[in-house]
């Protein structure tokens, strides 16, 4: 009971102090006065939005070029919220669920036809959303209650005035969480997949899994413990984007076909320089090393042997427990 009590009193002193760490002070005093909620201390409020009208093509080009997981849509009149295209949407659409359809069965295969299709025909429509009056604790308890990485925050009038993420937290927690071990939070049943998957098998387990990154292993035969599987690269939904998004993806095609791109495999666009942790790590430390190169997730490893990966969202259950 002590223990509990102790941890309850910590996780209030660490909210405060993502309170305290908001990206401009004086911006959130004025917003106060406007009767705005403490989440708008965090969130990023400056928001690029896309019509319904842009291509498949245009959204990916423009999340791949200001490295972003999900674009809100709205409508180019009241700017109010239509929708939102995630990484996930567009695995799907390359093949990973139901919006596969879109080039498999409209298109006939046709690859290039179907990315011009408009963005509607892809977006998440039923959006999940926090107001601009909520709290850092209404977000955090949303985010792992819904599952969800990300929400547009929107006013009365149903415009966007921001957006937080799981990332936004993560990084505010540099240095922040000194007594809380990788171990203790570390997701340890993996779902991982082989350098010779294809980027429509790999789009599958993402979307059907709802992950966002798959460690890529195989044998190792000069290291402890060759009868397992060691840890040689990770794909990340990103990765599989920015294949998409730009022009290596079309390099690939021959004939117009969606087999063309979708035949790629992981081999070609997996990271093999993967950034790594153990199980001893603070969650603090590992907090900083994300916000320092850019990541949302990291294998742990013990003699490059995999043993489990830390996400965002193990970060954000840390902080809610």
């Amino acid at each position: 009971m002590v223990i509990r009590l102790e941890k309850m009193r910590r996780n209030r002193e660490t909210r405060l102090m993502l309170k305290s760490r908001s990206r401009d002070p004086r911006e959130f005093e004025t917003h106060l006065a406007e009767h705005d909620g403490d989440i708008m201390s965090i969130a990023k409020k400056e928001v690029i939005t896309i019509p319904q009208s842009a291509t498949i093509k245009e959204a990916a080009d423009l999340m791949v070029k200001n490295k972003f997981r999900r674009l809100p849509i709205t409508d180019p009149g009241s700017g109010n919220l239509r929708g939102i295209v995630t990484v996930m949407d567009i695995l799907d659409f390359l093949g990973g669920g139901d919006k596969y359809h879109l080039i498999d069965k409209k298109h006939d295969g046709n690859f290039l036809a179907a990315i011009n299709e408009p963005i509607r025909e892809i977006m998440t429509r039923d959006v999940e959303t926090l107001s601009n009056k909520s709290s850092i604790e209404d977000a955090i308890t949303k985010m792992i209650d819904k599952k969800t990485g990300a929400f547009p925050i929107i006013n009365s009038n149903e415009n966007i005035v921001g957006i937080i993420s799981e990332r936004d937290f993560a990084f505010l927690l540099s240095g922040v969480l000194t007594d809380e071990t990788v171990e203790d939070y570390m997701t340890t049943s993996l779902i991982k997949t082989t350098p010779g998957t294809r980027i429509e098998g790999a789009s599958k387990i993402m979307v059907r899994n709802k992950i966002r990154r798959i460690p890529i292993t195989g044998e190792e035969r000069k290291t402890p413990h060759p009868e397992n599987d060691k840890l040689v690269g990770l794909v990340t939904a990103t990765d599989i984007l920015h294949f998409f998004g730009n022009s290596a993806a079309f390099e690939k095609i021959i004939t117009n076909n969606a087999d063309d791109v979708l035949n790629t495999t992981l081999n070609d666009i997996m990271a093999q320089k993967v950034i790594t942790t153990n199980i001893y790590t603070k969650l603090g430390d590992l907090c900083s090393i994300m916000e320092k190169e850019g990541i949302g997730g990291v294998p742990v490893v013990r003699d490059n042997e995999l043993l489990g990966i830390i996400t965002e969202s193990d970060i954000l259950r840390a902080v809610s427990e």
